[in-house]
């Protein structure tokens, strides 16, 4: 799991940024009007992002969901085992 792309999106207007550039490609004047900040802090996000032409890469994405995917079949045995354990409580009540 790459923590750098996860560092990078915990602030929360570089993570707006991302949610611009899934669009399509923007201007770094045209991110900053739409986020409605200064030109410089705009540029300044998008250097943290690490990218000269403003658009995103879909491996960092896929990569985030591939390490995401371990925890979600976690959870679904967990809340699978919950469905169970309630459905046996409601049962047992009847």
């Amino acid at each position: 799991m790459n923590t750098t792309l996860l560092s990078a999106l915990a602030e929360p207007n570089r993570l707006r940024i991302v949610e611009l550039l899934r669009d399509g490609p923007l201007t770094v004047g045209e991110i900053a009007d739409r986020l409605q900040i200064r030109q410089p802090l705009a540029s300044k996000h998008l250097s943290v992002l690490s990218r000269r032409i403003y658009k995103l890469r879909s491996e960092p994405f896929k990569a985030l969901n591939i390490w995401l995917e371990q925890y979600r079949e976690i959870w679904e045995e967990k809340l699978d085992s919950l469905e169970l354990y309630l459905k046996e409580l409601q049962n047992k009540k009847q």
